[in-house]
């Protein structure tokens, strides 16, 4: 694949090894200019800012996906395969959909369910688990533990849906219902497409979230506290990147 490509305008020479990547383009110019040393901006194309920079003496790519599954897709197809990238972070919001995950918690996702159809341009004659790279979940465990968060590690479900049309449906179809009983901890928008990009392109991708919705109790954060109040996640997803590199 041949660079710069439709959605980024940028050489191999300007990503890292390790790439975070949040949804929100405001989110990766806050992590680039109150983390990074000498944050460059090495992309703009549709104000999908990406920089690089360096953290603790490696060199750290934060850019920004977008949201859902397509906009990841296309975003994460091209750093692996045109720009070199071996491993992408998700680092984002979720809603958690067991009762005893909190508002600002974190969620490390082990597998990503999805009802997305993302999976079938694979042509696989089955159902395939999208799971994280194990190497990129043990450090960012290790991370968590180092800095005192609370995380919990499990599966999440990557939902195609963010205004689900569940209204007069019978308790026992409630989508979230459902999926809480077999265990998903939380719900997001992006990271089964990333899992299955990396598993395509024997690549690394992991997705660490906080917990900005808990459906439960609906409990929610505000816009402000969505882009700027993540600083824990943003240093575990850091140290996890040094971690990597070692």
């Amino acid at each position: 694949m041949n660079y710069p490509t439709p959605h980024i305008k940028a050489t191999p020479a300007d990503f890292g090894q390790t790439v975070l990547m949040p949804g929100d383009p405001l989110r990766s110019k806050y992590i680039a200019e109150h983390f990074l040393e000498n944050p460059v901006l090495v992309n703009n194309v549709r104000g999908v800012q990406g920089y690089t920079g360096t953290y603790k003496g490696v060199r750290v790519s934060v850019m920004a996906s977008g949201m859902g599954m397509p906009s990841i897709g296309i975003y994460s197809h091209e750093l692996y395969n045109a720009f070199g990238v071996q491993n992408i972070m998700r680092i984002g919001s979720a809603g958690a959909i067991q009762p005893d995950i909190n508002l600002k918690d974190i969620v490390m996702a082990m597998g990503a369910s999805t009802d997305s159809a993302w999976a079938n341009q694979f042509h696989l004659a089955g159902s395939f688990a999208p799971i994280c790279s194990y190497e990129m979940l043990r450090a960012a465990v290790a991370s968590a533990e180092e800095v005192g968060a609370t995380y919990h590690v499990g599966n999440i479900l990557s939902s195609d849906c963010f205004y689900g049309d569940d209204e007069g449906l019978p308790a026992a179809l409630d989508t979230n219902t459902n999926w809480r009983k077999m265990g998903i901890m939380a719900i997001e928008m992006e990271s089964a497409a990333l899992y299955l990009n990396a598993a395509r392109y024997h690549k690394n991708a992991l997705c660490i979230c906080t917990v900005s919705d808990q459906l439960v109790r609906k409990e929610y954060l505000s816009a402000d506290e969505r882009q700027t109040g993540f600083e824990e996640m943003m240093k575990i997803a850091l140290e996890t990147a040094v971690k990597l590199e070692k």
